[in-house]
Formats: C-alpha cells, sequence, structure tokens
C-alpha cells in the first residue's frame, strides 16, 4: 500500500529557496510521487518514518568472498559476479550464518536531483542484534553515503556478527534519510537549542563539539543491572518476528561492580546504557574504539536525527531518555568505567516538521526507553 500520510495541494516535489536541513516525511512521499524514489513494490505501512524511509530486501542474497566498495566507474553487480560464492533465495525466507558476508539488492532504487544526497544507516532493531549491515551504491568509495545526484541501484552488505537470522524479501534491516545543505547545528546553535530545550539532563552539559554522552555502570535505580552481554551459539533470530524470543536464551545480564567498571571481552557484544537522559535527536559519533557506530533515527521538529552509537525516544512529549549503546571491544580487553565520555551527540536541522512524530502515531518499540534490547525479545515478567 502506499503511504497515507496527506499530501498538500502542490503534488510536485520542490526544495525551498535555499534549503538546508533533513526532509521529513511528507517530503519523502513526495519523492516516490514524483520518480525520485523508485521502489520495486509500493511502499509499506510505516516504511516512510518521521525523516528517514525504511529499505526493503530485494528475494536474493549473494555470499560473497569479502566485504568490498566498488569504486568509480564500477557496479556493485559487477564486483557481485566476481566475488559471489552462491545464491540465497530470500522470497521464502533463509537464514544467513555469521561472520558470513552477503550482498542483498534493494527493493528501493534512487534519481536524486543535484540538490539531495542521501546516507543510511542500521535500524536500532538491527544494530541490537549484533547484525552488521551498511549500504552501498554504484561507483561509491563510501559506505552507507549516496552522492547528490546519484541515479541507480541500492545493495545491503549484511553479516550477522552474534545470532543468526532469518531474513526474507521484504525485510527492513537499513534506514535512508535524505539531506540538502549543511544542516548541522554549530556551537552556537546547539547552545541555543541546549538553554531551550534541555538536551541532556546535568547540570554542567559539555557541548564543546556536541552534547557528551557517558556511559551508566553505577546500577543505580536498577536494582543493581547494568546491561546485557549477548550469548554465543544461540538459536536462530527471525528479524521480523516481535516479541518472539525469551532474553535468557540470547543474553545474560551484567550486575554493577563495586568500583562501577566493567572489562569488555574481545569480541563479545554488550548493550549497556547512558548515565544522560537525552532529549530531541542527533547522532551519536564515538569516542573511541569500544562503541560501534548502530543506531536509531529519532526525529524531531526542532532538530536531526539519531545516526549513530546507541538509540533516543523523546517523542512528541520530549522527555528525555537514555541512549541504549551497542558495544564491542574489538582485538585486546577495554575497561570502561562510570561516567566515562563514549561519544558525543551532533545535532541537524529538519527541513520542515514531520507529519508524524515517534510517540504520537508511531508506535514505537524504544518510545521513553531505559536500558532496552530489540523488540524481538520478550520483556521479562
Amino acid at each position: 500500500m502506499h503511504s497515507s500520510l496527506p499530501r498538500g495541494p502542490d503534488l510536485a516535489f520542490s526544495l525551498p529557496a535555499n534549503a538546508n536541513g533533513i526532509l521529513p516525511d511528507r517530503m519523502i512521499a513526495a519523492m516516490e510521487e514524483d520518480g525520485l524514489i523508485l521502489p520495486a513494490f509500493p511502499f509499506v505501512e510505516s516504511q516512510i518514518q518521521p525523516a528517514s524511509l525504511d529499505l526493503r530486501l530485494g528475494e536474493v542474497a549473494y555470499r560473497v568472498r569479502a566485504s568490498f566498495l566498488p569504486g568509480p566507474d564500477v557496479t556493485v553487480a559487477e564486483r557481485i559476479d566476481e566475488l559471489k560464492l552462491h545464491e540465497v533465495d530470500l522470497s521464502d525466507g533463509a537464514v544467513l550464518e555469521t561472520n558470513c558476508v552477503y550482498i542483498v539488492p534493494l527493493l528501493e532504487s534512487l534519481a536524486l536531483p543535484p540538490s539531495i544526497l542521501a546516507s543510511a544507516n542500521p535500524k536500532s532493531s538491527t544494530g541490537r542484534l549484533d547484525v552488521f549491515t551498511r549500504v552501498i551504491a554504484d561507483g561509491t568509495r563510501r559506505f552507507d553515503m549516496i552522492g547528490a545526484g546519484y541515479h541507480g541501484p541500492l545493495y545491503a552488505e549484511i553479516s550477522p556478527k552474534t545470532f543468526p537470522v532469518l531474513l526474507r524479501q521484504g525485510s527492513r534491516l537499513s534506514q535512508v534519510r535524505f539531506r540538502t545543505g549543511m544542516p548541522q547545528l554549530n556551537n552556537d546553535e546547539l547552545e541555543a537549542l541546549h538553554q531551550a530545550e534541555h538536551l541532556v539532563d546535568c547540570e554542567n552539559a559539555d557541548l564543546a563539539g556536541g552534547v557528551a554522552v557517558s556511559v551508566d555502570l553505577s546500577g543505580e535505580g536498577s536494582d543493581g543491572f547494568v546491561g546485557y552481554r549477548a550469548k554465543r551459539h544461540t538459536g536462530v533470530v527471525d528479524i521480523d518476528r516481535r516479541g518472539g524470543y525469551a532474553v535468557d536464551d540470547f543474553w545474560e545480564p551484567i550486575r554493577a561492580r563495586p568500583d562501577h567498571s566493567l572489562i569488555l571481552d574481545p569480541g563479545e557484544f554488550y548493550i549497556l546504557a547512558s548515565k544522560e537522559a537525552v532529549s530531541g535527536a542527533a547522532e551519536l559519533r564515538r569516542r573511541n574504539g569500544a562503541v560501534r557506530p548502530i543506531g536509531r533515527r529519532i526525529p524531531r521538529a526542532l532538530c536531526g536525527l539519531l545516526r549513530s552509537g546507541g538509540s533516543v525516544m523523546t517523542g512528541a512529549g520530549g522527555q528525555g531518555s537514555r541512549a541504549v549503546l551497542e558495544v564491542r571491544s574489538r582485538e585486546v580487553p577495554f575497561i570502561l568505567e562510570h561516567g566515562q565520555i563514549v561519544g558525543r551527540l551532533v545535532y541537524e536541522k529538519m527541513l520542515a516538521p514531520p507529519q508524524t512524530l515517534y510517540g504520537t502515531r508511531i508506535a514505537s518499540n524504544y518510545q521513553g526507553q531505559g536500558l532496552k534490547l530489540s523488540k524481538h525479545f520478550r520483556a521479562p515478567v
């Protein structure tokens, strides 16, 4: 079905003069109406989010020898032909194994005008399952970045890292947002926004280069519980099954230590939370190698969206929420300490207020969240 978002009297897509910001939901709908977004099948309900578009997997996954970028004048399809090992039919669902690399053509293609570029990221549920995914376009030298004026197909690179996952045609692992101009707030604009909106709930907010976000390992207010560590050698997770799995089958709870620290074991995957409650929406840029880029878009009329490193859900009410951090230590053990800064929230402007905000008509699993696993797991009783 097509998006049910209401359209204005002028159906043709156009940008205001000197436009600068992230395009909201109704403008994304207008882009599809005017052929700037080309879906193989009509959009489904909820595919258009307040400031992003969910991308759907096509019917086949190609297992390839290694990750790649096509580079200038090379298509992704040409590289797949060189590197593929075998094909996996997703039409009726199939399991993708951990630590294998797959390339899946997406059902959405783009025909962007010169004034609009796009960037992609994993959806929150994807990151919280430790499914590594990024979007590739023809002729590009960067993952998840689609240049202004791009005309062509999109592909998802997928590599489950902890749990094997069941995917099918139409599954949504990534989302894309569209921007024009330079929407990131500068330091003065960020300070003014903080004064108006109280972006973070601490007395002396560190705003230098973005709003500082630190990790909560105190266990206060949560019966000494600070996070989860993923179990190894679990069953398969169906990416489209909501509330279908018991937490204990996939996760080990982590309790606070007396010194409020946590040693991250190499190769292990953790779900932690920020010390601060954050309002609005922003991109969380990591400070060190412990916190891996992942994330969720939480658009709000005044600001932009969360890109990587965690999740924040404020919705229409403006109440702050903890950022959920998806954490790994790569080659060596790494000590995290309570209050240690793990990243900074960088805010971007919306071109216009979204038609729908999280927490109003959208029933998000992460609205008003604290420390929370992905929607696939049943809440403990």
